[in-house]
Parts: structure tokens; sequence; C-alpha cells
């Protein structure tokens, strides 16, 4: 009882001084009231070395992608490994790629299945990593690992005090194809996840009732903003209150401006005669995104190379808790993917 007491407070302790720590690191910043809405935030979009002026990235179609599937077990391990953003104490915090499966089937190739490999890559012995927080597959961005089972404890209690408080924790860009209006808002939509033909889809579904809500409907809640605007896309930032399965494409769908790289819902937006319409959901099969002959001119695209669009939806800033219960709480940031960057200086992207 002692020695599991006296691990539940160290583990406590270190928490406390890590982020303690973390609020003084540069990357690593206390949150402001409209974190990450300001120039600070817009001025991190830009890669380093990145300028209107130069354009090497346009050379290469999605370049920085990573194709999981190709890789081994100790290759991923490797890329893993590359992509920590900070290590400090029991929390570890990684820039997943876009594509990389957190969790899936035995025996596939997927980070929770690689994180003993890891845990030991990063010198934490016998002290397995779990995850806390992380974005889906075709998502890239901020996943958040500890390998204390009480720091990852207090961490979750903290992400469901503020999500039933409505205080946003995660703060994801994206880039969307056309432009939401107004320029700032919230998205309110019960959802429901449906099997249809092999494919788990989410379904919108209004209004909902009592049934709907006991047999799996959530109400779902994101707050999002247009940052900038350019060759008939956006550049968004959202943050969902809320968690379900694609819960921010389906929203971007229902504002009618689909997620560039949305292969799975885009297709429920159709235009007619320059006008944007939402399709029945229960009808409308997952296809492959389909843009306008300008818009991929503009991306310096094939026609093929469109059709393999990444997802373009990253999660760019998570906040802790601080080191005391009054302590303003810290952000954690995560670098944009290059093709991600690549894409906004194609679509000249500028802040309004």
């Amino acid at each position: 009882m002692r020695t599991v007491l006296a691990r539940e407070m160290g583990c406590c302790s270190i928490l406390g001084r890590v982020l303690g720590r973390l609020g003084r690191r540069p990357e690593i910043r206390a949150a402001s009231k409209d974190a990450g809405f300001g120039t600070e935030a817009r001025r991190q979009l830009q890669p380093r070395g990145f300028s209107k002026r130069s354009t090497p990235l346009e050379n290469q179609p999605f370049p920085g992608l990573l194709q999981p599937e190709n890789l081994s077990r100790e290759q991923l391990v490797d890329v893993l490994r590359a992509s920590v953003v900070d290590q400090k104490g029991p929390l570890v915090t990684l820039n997943k790629p876009q594509g990389l499966p957190v969790t899936g089937k035995p025996g596939e190739l997927t980070l929770l299945s690689v994180l003993p490999e890891l845990s030991q890559s990063l010198g934490l012995g016998e002290r397995e990593l779990q995850v806390v927080r992380a974005s889906g597959k075709e998502t890239s961005g901020l996943v958040l690992l500890s390998s204390c089972p009480q720091t990852a404890s207090r961490l979750q209690k903290f992400f469901t005090y503020s999500q039933r408080t409505q205080r946003p924790i995660a703060t994801y860009w994206a880039v969307t194809d056309g432009i939401p209006a107004p320029s700032e808002g919230k998205i309110q939509a019960a959802l429901k996840l449906e099997h249809m033909d092999g494919v788990d889809l989410v379904v919108p579904v209004k209004p909902p009732s009592r049934k709907d809500i006991l047999e799996g409907v959530k109400r779902t809640l994101s707050h999002y903003r247009v940052v900038a605007t350019g060759s008939g896309c956006a550049l968004v930032q959202l943050q969902p209150l809320t968690v379900f399965p694609s819960q921010l494409q389906v929203h971007m769908v229902l504002q009618l401006c689909p997620v560039l790289g949305d292969h799975k819902y885009s297709a429920r937006v159709s235009i007619v005669l320059g006008q944007r319409f939402l399709l029945p959901a229960e009808s409308t099969k997952p296809q492959r995104q389909v843009l306008d002959e300008a818009l991929i001119r503009r991306l310096h695209l094939t026609p093929s190379e469109a059709a393999q669009l990444p997802l373009h939806l990253h999660l760019h800033c998570l906040r802790l808790p601080g080191a005391r219960p009054r302590d303003t709480p810290v952000e954690l940031l995560a670098p944009l993917p290059p093709y991600f960057s690549r894409t906004l200086h194609c679509l000249g992207l500028h802040q309004q």
C-alpha cells in the first residue's frame, strides 16, 4: 500500500514540476484567452525558411507525407522518435504524421502497437507509454503520451472537466474547399455512427429524440473561425467542445465547406450553377473528393495527384493544466506538416 501511494504521489509531484517547466519553454507557452487566434498563431503557421517568394515545395505534390503501410516496425519507431515535440518526466508529446492509425486490428501496425518499442527507444525502460490524447488516423498533429497512469488519469479528468464547462482544450487547423459564412461561429449537430455498405460513417440526426440519444446519437458542438482566405478556400481554426468520430469533418460539410482531402464526407456537398447544397447523408457514398479544375491547377497537382490529396486537418495545440490548480493552462504546439504548408503557399491564403 505504501509503495502504491508513494508511486502515485511521485507521479503527481513529477507532473507539477513538468508542467511548471513546460510553461517556460519557448515552444510551449501560457494559454491566452483567445489562444491561437492572433498574429502569433498565424506567424507559427509559416514554416522556418519559408516565404512568399520561395517555392521549393511546389516541386513535390505532398512533401513530408508518410506512408505507414510501407514502414517496418523499426522504421515507424524511428519516425515517431524523430517526431517527439517534447519529453519531460512521464509526459511525451509527438507530432503524429497523417495516415497513422492510433489503434487497429490485431497485427496491424499502429501507434499503440509500437508503444513498447518507443518507450524503450526513449529510455523509459519498463515504464511503458499509454495514449492520453490523440488525433485520428487521417489527422496529423499532437499526441500526448504518459508513462505514469496517475498522471494520465489527472489529465483525463482535466480534459473531461474542460469539456463539461465548454472550455476548448484542442485547437485544429484545417484548409477548406469553400469559405465558411459567417467567418466565425459555432456548429451544433446531433450525430450518430452508422455501418453502411461495410463502412462506418457519421450521419447527422435532426431533431434527435430521447430514443435517439439512448441509441448512440450525440449532440456535438464546435467553434470555428476563418483565419485566412484565398482561391475560394479558407484556413479555418476549429475548436471542438465535444468528442465524436469525424466530428470536425462532418461539421465543415454541414457548413458546405468540406476539409481539403476529405475523401469520406465531401461527396455530401454538391454544387449546381455555383450554389452549394447538402445531399442526404444516408444515400451518399464516400468517394474521392472532386475539386474544381482551377483549384487543382492552383495546387500544382495533376488530377490523379488531387485524388490522393491528404486530409488537411491538423491538431495544432493542446492546453494542459498548470502546475498548480490556479495556474494558467499551458499550450503544447505542433508545427504544420510540409504538405500543409505547401498548400497554404499555393493557395495564396492571406490574413483577413
